[in-house]
This record gives C-alpha cells, sequence and structure tokens, in this order.
C-alpha cells in the first residue's frame, strides 16, 4: 500500500461509493434523534427498542472514518499539508462553536446555556480536526500506526488516569474528562457546566486510522473495491471471534446480560460506546467499509438520494437537528393541542424523564422520522448543487 501523502495537487474524480455510505449513515442518524424526542429509551433488552438504537451506532465510527478519509483527499487537491493543517484547526475550532451555541439551541429551544451546555459528536469531531492538523506531519505508517493503537489500547487510559488521581474540579480532571472519561464539569470557575458526551479518544484513532485510509480512495477501482471487501469482512469476522471469546476488547460481557435476562443475540451486539471500545468499532467500521465496493457504481434512485446527503454531512446536520425538534413540537400539537414543556428541557442529556402519557410509539417514531428525510432532501439537493458549482472556500466550512 501505498501510504506517503501527497505533496502536490492531483486530480481525481470524486469516488461517489464514499458519499453514498456517508449518506446512509446520516439517514439513520437521524433515527436516533427522533427517538430523543419520542421519549423512547436509548437500547433495551427488547428487540424493537434495541435495535432502533443499535442501528444508529454505525454513524459515529463511519462519520470520524470518512472525515479522516475526506481530509487527505482535500489535502491531496490542495497540493500542500500546511494548508490543509491550516484548513483542519480553522474548520475544527469553526465546529466546535456551532456545537457549543447553534446546535445547542437547536437541541434544547432554549437559553439556559448557564445551566448546560453540550460536547457532543460535532463537538468531537472538531477537536479530532484540530489535532489532525499536526498529525498530518507525521509519516503515513506512523499515522496508521497511531490509529490502530489508538483503537486498540485506550482502555489503558482508565488505570493511567486513576494512577494521577486528578482532583475533581482541577483542570487536569477537567482535561481527563474531554479526553476520555466523559460525564460533566464546569467551564472555569463560574462558568456553565460541559456534558461531555464523545470524548476525544478513541475517537481521534479512528479519524486517523481513515486518514491513513485516503490512498486506498485513489487506487485503481478493482484494486480498491477488492481491498475494502477484505478489510470490512476482515474486521467484522474480527468482531465476532473475539465478542464470542468475551474476554477482550469490550468492558460489556455478553454472558453476563444473558444472567440477567437479555436475549443472547443481543447481548452480543450490545458493546460499549462511551468510550467507543475496539469491539463496538469493529463491528461498526466492519461493514462501513465493506459496502463501499457494494454501492460503487450504484447508479440507482436510492443511491442518488444517500450520495446528495454524504456531499454536504455537516449542511444536513445543522438542519436535522432543529427540524427533528420542531417535528416533535408539530406532534405534541397534533396529539394534545399543546406544547409540552418537556421538548424545551436541556436535551439529549439532561431532559429528566418524559411526562406522564408523552411516549410515542415506534411506529410514529419511523413515521416522522421518514417525513424529516424527506424535507431535508431538498435543501440538501440546493446546497450539493451550490458547492458542485462555488468552489468558495467559505463553502467547505458547511
Amino acid at each position: 500500500m501505498d501510504l506517503q501523502p501527497a505533496e502536490k495537487s492531483v486530480a481525481s474524480p470524486r469516488v461517489a461509493s464514499m458519499d453514498v455510505v456517508r449518506g446512509l449513515v446520516m439517514v439513520l442518524m437521524a433515527i436516533d434523534h427522533v427517538r430523543v424526542y419520542s421519549g423512547q429509551p436509548a437500547g433495551g433488552p427488547t428487540a424493537g427498542i434495541f435495535f432502533t438504537r443499535w442501528i444508529t451506532h454505525f454513524v459515529a465510527p463511519a462519520f470520524v472514518f470518512f472525515a479522516g478519509t475526506a481530509a487527505f483527499l482535500h489535502g491531496a487537491k490542495l497540493g500542500d499539508r500546511n494548508k490543509l493543517a491550516r484548513f483542519l484547526a480553522s474548520r475544527g475550532l469553526w465546529l466546535v462553536l456551532l456545537e457549543l451555541t447553534v446546535l445547542r439551541f437547536a437541541w434544547t429551544f432554549n437559553f439556559d446555556y448557564a445551566h448546560y451546555s453540550l460536547a457532543g459528536v460535532i463537538w468531537m469531531l472538531g477537536w479530532c480536526m484540530v489535532l489532525m492538523a499536526g498529525i498530518i506531519y507525521l509519516p503515513m505508517a506512523g499515522i496508521a500506526l497511531l490509529g490502530v493503537v489508538t483503537i486498540v489500547a485506550h482502555p489503558v487510559l482508565y488505570p493511567a488516569m486513576g494512577a494521577i488521581n486528578a482532583p475533581e474540579g482541577g483542570v487536569l480532571h477537567s482535561v481527563f474528562q474531554v479526553l476520555y472519561l466523559g460525564d460533566g464539569f464546569t467551564i472555569g470557575t463560574n462558568g456553565p457546566p460541559l456534558m461531555v458526551l464523545f470524548v476525544i479518544v478513541p475517537w481521534i484513532g479512528v479519524m486517523a486510522a481513515g486518514y491513513a485510509f485516503g490512498p486506498v480512495m485513489r487506487w485503481p477501482a478493482e484494486r480498491r473495491r477488492t481491498f475494502c471487501l477484505r478489510l470490512g469482512i476482515g474486521a467484522t469476522v474480527l468482531f465476532v471471534g473475539l465478542r464470542a471469546l468475551d474476554g477482550f476488547g469490550d468492558p460489556r460481557h455478553w454472558h453476563d446480560m444473558v444472567s440477567k435476562g437479555w436475549p443472547a443475540v443481543l447481548a452480543f451486539l450490545n458493546t460499549s460506546k462511551y468510550p467507543a471500545s475496539l469491539l463496538f468499532l469493529l463491528m461498526t467500521l466492519g461493514p462501513a467499509i465493506a459496502l463501499l465496493p457494494l454501492v460503487e457504481g450504484g447508479k440507482g434512485w436510492l443511491a442518488g438520494k444517500l450520495e446528495t446527503f454524504g456531499r454536504v454531512p455537516l449542511f444536513y446536520y445543522m438542519l436535522h437537528i432543529p427540524l427533528i425538534h420542531l417535528a416533535a413540537v408539530a406532534v405534541s400539537l397534533i396529539r394534545t393541542g399543546a406544547v409540552d414543556p418537556w421538548l424545551f428541557a436541556n436535551h439529549p442529556l439532561m431532559p429528566g424523564p418524559a411526562p406522564a402519557g408523552y411516549l410515542w410509539s415506534l411506529p410514529l417514531l419511523y413515521l416522522v422520522w421518514a417525513i424529516v428525510i424527506v424535507i431535508l432532501y431538498f435543501p440538501c439537493r440546493w446546497y450539493a448543487a451550490l458547492k458542485a458549482r462555488n468552489k468558495s472556500t467559505w463553502l467547505s466550512y458547511l
């Protein structure tokens, strides 16, 4: 494999398969975000609720991995690592700002910034891009090694951070929470509490691995398809083998869950996302990578729609949260004639329990999801066309 980064601009056609897969996971992502306002729990021992959550587990790994790949491809177009580093750092900080301001309001529809801020997936993507601005100067083999080692070995951070024993409320403990431990802390002495949902590790490893995967997407089509299929299936088989042993790669032991009444299949698939375990990432990234060659060259109606979404991932994300929230408001009006105040609570992490009688059925959840996706397609198609004909640098920030 050629692991050397491009140092000069090389014109290459856009690989549509990556956009199709990315578009698919973005469509799936909306299921979980509709679920936030439905009152349904995030998973559970019944098949319907479990798979409503489980199918969305593919989103963050594919999103982060292909963000790394897209960074490599963008760097190849720029032909200058210094320009790429500046772009990654500035866009990363821009994402962090959007998470703490616009997206925080979109999730909550309130201005209670003094008591709740969210460090979600866009926050994590932003800081990973900032870190990648420095990582891209490593040799490509070093970037690949960094990614794989981080994904595999990150659990050693728990005892390492515990041995340091940073006092709660201190700066070092806050850094640990952002990097790996998660949970909430106060920004500054009297600042707003920040709820950390997505930590930086191991996601920085996933993005680095995606960057090292970038050269593969510039190979001849047949070689690329063969490699992706073998890598994706290999990762999936490795997940099945390690999960069957139930002793390495995930803190949730499925045999323990079975002993507590979980169906064996659901327990087997119930891996840890916060922080993302090795088995969680193998379970999700393996099929996502294997799907690339299966959709390559696809020209059908569905592939075209998914490709449109995949071309404008951040634009889609910025629209879909407030649209889903507005849809939940509309559902409340239709069902009860009023807007439930719970919809203005601090979603998605601190809304409190849903009011009695509020809970949506799963069919209603999926109906709202389908309507939202249809509505989103039209602005995304417009913006994808705008980006295709207008090469302004500013458009690359959304």
